[in-house]
């Protein structure tokens, strides 16, 4: 019985990555990425800019891939 209340939970099916509105900077990849897997937003954009100094050409196609082709939040 516990593992159904564990791993059938509603948050878990409808979890979907999207650009979050809300909390956006530029367009919102950075936000919609750490609501995703639940950590801070500092965190992802430290992160992305840490990858932006160390590879930037690669991150910087990944970050306009992602706002492209990422929907918009709908809340």
């Amino acid at each position: 019985m516990r593992y159904e209340q564990e791993y059938s939970s509603a948050r878990m099916v409808n979890k979907r990555l999207v650009k979050d509105n809300l909390n956006k900077k530029l367009s919102g990849v950075c936000a919609g990425i750490a609501k995703y897997y639940d950590c801070p937003r500092i965190a992802i954009r430290i992160v992305a800019i840490a990858g932006l100094i160390m590879l930037p050409v690669a991150t910087g196609v990944a970050y306009v891939v992602a706002s492209i082709l990422l929907p918009e939040s709908k809340y």
